[in-house]
């Protein structure tokens, strides 16, 4: 897959939530502060993928790395994060907690079917939201996950040898 400046691109970051529905919004919030906070190299995209659900598709096309920021159901305490690789993702999502999630549910589903669309690793890393009405702000305890979750990620990039550098 070729990005804008025609860069290959093979590891995708990809902060997936509706940011008008408080914590709902914390994947894309997260993928935000790390393309603020870090630089990666040129194979490497952030991306806000909002509620695009299956419009994502063609986005996997020829990524090799994929992982994904969101607000998760798991029935833990909210502010437990959580990480979930390969086949556990599809089963954490299950439980519907936006409609956003089962785009997303779907994006994944599809990818299996589609020649060249189905990362050989992912990853979900994610937090109990406490609240998903409406709002911009994200709760204080979802809120004060943001570093915790982003670190996740950066250690994720970093398992894959990307070289992450702070500061931009």
């Amino acid at each position: 897959m070729k990005a804008a400046e025609d860069k290959v691109i093979i590891v995708l970051v990809l902060g997936i939530g509706n940011t008008v529905m408080t914590d709902d919004g914390v994947g894309v919030k997260v993928v935000q502060k790390l393309a603020k906070e870090y630089r990666l190299p040129d194979y490497v995209e952030v991306m806000d993928g909002g509620t695009l659900g299956l419009d994502l598709l063609p986005r996997l096309e020829g990524i090799k790395q994929l992982i994904i920021v969101d607000a998760v159901e798991t029935g833990n305490v909210p502010g437990t994060c959580i990480r979930l690789k390969g086949d556990e993702i599809p089963h954490a999502l299950e439980t519907k907690l936006s409609p956003h999630q089962m785009g997303l549910k779907d994006l994944l589903a599809v990818s299996h079917l589609v020649e060249g669309c189905l990362p050989a690793e992912m990853v979900l890393i994610g937090v109990q939201p406490e609240c998903i009405e409406l709002g911009t702000e994200l709760t204080p305890t979802v809120a004060a996950q943001l570093d915790n979750l982003l670190n996740c990620v950066v250690e994720e990039l970093e398992g894959w040898g990307v070289e992450v550098l702070s500061g931009v």
